[in-house]
């Protein structure tokens, strides 16, 4: 098995790939950022729901969301990366495609979307957009 340096990119790739190939769902190796990631993505409405497997290793498995046969998920972008770190204050959470997305940051609370975010007065590490 090959060291993955960057797992969030490589969980959210997994998403993207999932959507765009009409899967209706994947694994990927459990880390507890990863399980908050799909929490928001539940709770904003891109996938139908995640669970955790325990098993001989733990992993995370996602169902992705499709309306009509096509995916709620467009596309998303990793914006920090483990070689280039990306944080922003609350001021300057970017708004994704004029509201219609939701940007994901790391908090001192704990992983959160861009607006809560700005609703608790919040900066933090922008981990992702997703749209």
């Amino acid at each position: 098995m090959a060291v993955l340096t960057d797992p969030i990119s490589d969980f959210l790739t997994r998403l993207k790939n999932a959507c765009r190939a009409g899967n209706e769902e994947f694994s990927a190796p459990h880390s507890k950022i990863k399980a908050d990631i799909a929490r928001i993505l539940q709770e904003e409405g891109y996938i139908w729901n995640y669970e955790v497997v325990t098993g001989d290793r733990t992993e995370i498995k996602v169902k992705p969301k499709f309306i009509d046969g096509r995916p709620v998920l467009t596309d998303l972008k990793r914006v920090s990366k483990p070689g280039r770190r990306t944080y922003v204050g609350s001021g300057e959470i970017p708004r994704v495609m004029s509201g219609l997305g939701i940007a994901i940051l790391s908090t001192s609370k704990g992983v959160v979307t861009g607006g809560t975010a700005k609703r608790q007065n919040l900066g933090g590490e922008l981990l992702a957009i997703v749209w």
